[in-house]
């Protein structure tokens, strides 16, 4: 038993050491402190364009970081641009204050999409661990796995009602990893933008968006995004939209 017990313990570092993620080296502080101070300082143009090289350079950013950066693009009238960096804030770090200064940009500009419900926020909530769910789920199925395995090879029985529980467990995860829907979703990036009925330009007009609305992404199709545009299928190119992570 003991024996036994020693394989589990092992095994159990080794697939930990695997899910485990690499701890991420701290970004240079001295390009966000220079980006700091000409925030401060009110030179908002330089300010922004250090923090987007921080940004797209390092893939690193804090939560204060992100909301300067909505506030410089609000400021400069780009909506898309601070939507989009409220959005990067909000994934991190879900709160209803994030929600409320979406939509009253929304409604203060006439965008839509930027309706929110109590289901649309536990999705947000479920989207920022998915991973840490992911990983914790399959720990699970490969610790279960491995005691029937030992438990089988000294002769153990198992019941159908575990096999089947066993079973849909996996299956769940199966359905976790593949078909969970977070509602993929963009920002119109340009103004008079056609959204069209099918994916070819030789398809029938619906209408003209400007910037700034925010759509749902249901699928792709070569360079075509096929969206949901006031309640209907349809589609629009890829490079007129800003993909949400």
């Amino acid at each position: 038993m003991q024996n036994l017990w020693f394989k589990i313990c092992a095994f159990l570092v080794i697939i930990s050491a695997l899910f485990a993620k690499p701890a991420c080296a701290q970004a240079d502080k001295t390009p966000l402190a220079t980006a700091d101070s000409l925030f401060l300082a009110q030179h908002y143009t330089e300010a922004l364009a250090a923090y987007e090289q921080i940004l797209n350079g390092q893939q690193l950013y804090s939560p204060r970081m992100l909301l300067k950066m909505a506030y410089i693009k609000e400021g400069q009238h780009d909506y898309t641009g601070a939507m989009y960096y409220l959005h990067l804030f909000y994934t991190k770090e879900p709160s209803r204050s994030v929600l409320r200064k979406m939509e009253e940009l929304a409604q203060a500009h006439r965008l839509q999409g930027y309706e929110y419900n109590d289901l649309q926020f536990f999705k947000t909530q479920l989207s920022k661990h998915y991973m840490r769910i992911l990983e914790l789920m399959l720990l699970a199925a490969v610790v279960t796995a491995t005691v029937m395995f030992f438990s089988w090879r000294k002769g153990h029985k198992f019941t159908s009602t575990f096999k089947i529980g066993f079973t849909l467990y996996l299956l769940f995860i199966f359905y976790y990893i593949n078909f969970l829907d977070l509602d993929d979703a963009g920002i119109i990036r340009s103004n008079q933008v056609a959204i069209m009925s099918a994916p070819s330009a030789g398809s029938s007009w619906l209408a003209t968006a400007t910037e700034g609305h925010k759509v749902p992404i249901r699928g792709e199709q070569d360079i075509w995004y096929e969206i949901e545009w006031r309640g209907e299928k349809a589609y629009i190119r890829k490079n007129n939209v800003l993909e949400l992570p």
